[in-house]
């Protein structure tokens, strides 16, 4: 069989240039070209400025240095979300990595509910280093700080996305992609279906073996081929948003701020040099423009949740907002298109594309995809506000997977395992204790663990917490001297 020799991408924004980048880089042999497209405003993905831990291991694996994508691109540091509103309890924090640290017999969560039952437990908040030092405003990375005495965390990114694109664009021309200077104007399809080539508006052809349709939520491209989706409109009940983007005029926060309001919810994230504002909403329960006097935003966004049953179909892959539709709550967006970038090139096919390789890569990027929407969902079949919006939004039939996860948790505390997943399940603790979600029984693991030494050694666990945050800088006094250390 001919191997792949060259791949064409549809799109102008991060998505499409994070491809091109990761491809050039890992496997050199294969000719790229990017034929740039306008970013619509829908492509959550090349919008968004809040990005996951993944985005870190992203950047080594294509050799981005921090001083590339933190100093100049204007980034900072972002260790998780803090939730504010979204139940009758206290907020909380989702922090990234882990809370607490292995303890015997079961998992660090299951060892807090019993304290919590016993009247002893501080707020799981402050068993996690990430939450901790967010929460303080400082930082430092993981690994500056000794692991054996403390929880792990991990981080993700606070970026700029008109100077994240740049970079990322910079770097794969760098890398010998190649950027054409036409817009796509036709799509021309083989007999067997595959796509020949890209009609460009001056009349000329992109020829490729490989498509790669990283456009947008209208797939430009890919529908061409095969647009059926599976449509999940039935699950959500926001199908809006209104974003709003301003310069920073303080110091950059680790935390993102995610408050809910009788009608939907509203966002604030902030970069060194930009604030992220937004609010998702139903247009059944709050119109566009009562949203945006929320945020001082204009120009509502229409959703419609849902992904595309076969992300790769013969010769043509979507990815990002391509292949999948869905709100910005826990910034999923990105993340799913690095991950599809990554499993791309690990399991780039001939040019044949056999569709037995591409039955595998779909059911692997269908997983992961559902199982982030389990995730968003969560938050809302948790709620317990009593507004309309909330009720509507609690009550929605819930996929399969995601009823047998909460069933697990709420008879014993238990998280069942899934092969593609996003968030840990440290993290699935963390919103569902957040929540107030509290098991009916103890696991019968606990009873072979004397409290005392389970108490014992979640207060070190704390103590060690503590005095670890207390010793990372502000985050802006450490992205300044990081700053001077890249310019020498």
């Amino acid at each position: 069989m001919r191997s792949i020799s060259s791949v064409a991408i549809a799109g102008g924004g991060i998505v499409a240039w994070s491809a091109a980048a990761a491809i050039r880089r890992r496997l050199p042999a294969i000719r790229v070209t990017v034929v740039p497209l306008p970013v619509p405003p829908d492509a959550l993905a090349d919008r968004q400025g809040s990005i996951l831990p993944s985005i870190v291991d992203f950047h080594q694996d294509i050799g981005l240095t921090e001083a590339d994508t933190v100093v100049r691109a204007g980034s900072g540091f972002r260790l998780g979300t803090c939730f504010e509103g979204w139940s009758s309890l206290p907020d909380y924090v989702h922090a990234y990595g882990e809370y607490g640290r292995t303890l015997p017999a079961t998992a660090f969560h299951q060892h807090w509910l019993r304290s919590r039952e016993l009247g002893e437990a501080a707020p799981f908040d402050e068993y996690s280093v990430g939450a901790a030092m967010a929460a303080s405003g400082r930082f430092l990375p993981p690994e500056q700080i000794p692991a054996s005495r403390v929880s792990n965390y991990a981080y993700g990114l606070h970026i700029d996305p008109p100077r994240y694109r740049e970079m990322m664009r910079a770097f794969a021309l760098h890398l010998g992609a190649e950027e054409s200077d036409a817009a796509i104007a036709d799509v021309r399809l083989r007999k067997d279906g595959f796509i020949h080539t890209l009609v460009t508006d001056g009349g000329g052809e992109v020829r490729a073996d490989l498509f790669i349709d990283a456009s947008g939520p209208k797939a430009r491209i890919r529908k061409e081929v095969d647009g059926c989706r599976e449509d999940w409109s039935r699950h959500f009940a926001v199908d809006r948003l209104v974003i709003a983007d301003e310069p920073s005029s303080s110091e950059p926060s680790a935390l993102d701020h995610a408050k809910a309001f009788e009608s939907g919810w509203t966002w604030r994230s902030t970069s060194p040099v930009r604030t992220s504002k937004g609010v998702a909403y139903s247009s059944a329960h709050l119109d566009d423009a009562q949203a945006s006097e929320h945020i001082g935003g204009n120009g509502a966004i229409a959703l419609s949740p849902s992904r595309l049953t076969n992300p790769w179909v013969r010769n043509c892959v979507a990815i990002g907002d391509a292949a999948v539709t869905i709100e910005p709550l826990e910034w999923t967006n990105l993340h799913l298109a690095h991950s599809a970038i990554d499993r791309l090139v690990a399991m780039m096919p001939d040019a044949d594309c056999n569709p037995t390789e591409l039955w595998d890569y779909n059911r692997q990027t269908n997983a992961e995809i559902d199982r982030a929407r389990d995730f968003v969902l969560l938050h809302y079949a948790t709620s317990n506000r009593p507004e309309p919006f909330w009720r509507d939004a609690s009550s929605r039939p819930l996929p399969s997977s995601l009823e047998h996860t909460l069933l697990q948790w709420r008879e014993r505390g238990r998280l069942p395992f899934f092969e593609e997943e996003t968030f840990a399940r440290d993290s699935w603790a963390a919103v569902l204790i957040g929540q107030g979600v509290i098991p009916r029984r103890m696991d019968p693991l606990m009873t072979s663990i004397p409290e005392r030494e389970s108490a014992r050694s979640m207060e070190q666990l704390r103590s060690a917490i503590q005095s670890a945050v207390a010793q990372a800088p502000p985050q802006g006094v450490y992205l300044r001297n990081l700053s001077i250390q890249g310019t020498r």
